[in-house]
């Protein structure tokens, strides 16, 4: 059975909306429709615990350390193959994304910087841009925008989550 969201849900259109009016209207960001799709869904992924600790290891625990989800996207560590570190550093980047720009003060608890953090963010969707060949060749350009708009994405999330009653 798949797990995945509907991709039809309301929240979705909700955030979608939010993440619209941030980006275009607030930051003034244009060209950035398959962005904020993107992250309007990462976003309704994100709001289960089980989605924003995806990453599990192989033996079938969450990895919820920055570090050892890093190991376990790297082929010369745990990484079985270049699909899985593609997999891996989509979940890293979409990770930081969200800790940054939705919940900040929480970035502490992985020890690093908050710049540090979000660098590795930006990386890691570099990495991802680079499988530019198929299956993945359709999403690299959307992967490298993310990389290299990382902190504006960040900032327009923070818009988002100071406009959601999120506690």
């Amino acid at each position: 059975m798949d797990d995945s969201i509907d991709r039809k849900h309301t929240l979705r259109d909700f955030f979608g909306e939010a993440i619209h009016t941030s980006l275009t209207d607030t930051l003034g960001m244009r060209d950035v429709d398959h962005v904020e799709q993107y992250l309007a869904g990462l976003l309704l992924d994100f709001s289960h615990r089980d989605k924003v600790f995806a990453i599990r290891d192989p033996l079938g625990q969450q990895v919820e350390d920055l570090e050892a989800m890093l190991a376990e996207g790297d082929v010369t560590q745990n990484a079985d193959s270049f699909a899985r570190e593609r997999e891996v550093h989509k979940h890293i980047g979409d990770f930081l994304l969200f800790w940054s720009g939705v919940y900040p003060e929480f970035l502490g608890r992985f020890h690093r910087s908050p710049h540090a953090l979000q660098q590795q963010g930006a990386e890691s969707y570099h990495i991802v841009s680079t499988f530019d060949f198929e299956p993945y060749a359709g999403d690299a350009p959307l992967f490298k925008r993310l990389s290299e708009d990382f902190e504006m994405f960040r900032i327009g999330l923070n818009i988002v989550r100071k406009r959601l009653p999120l506690g």
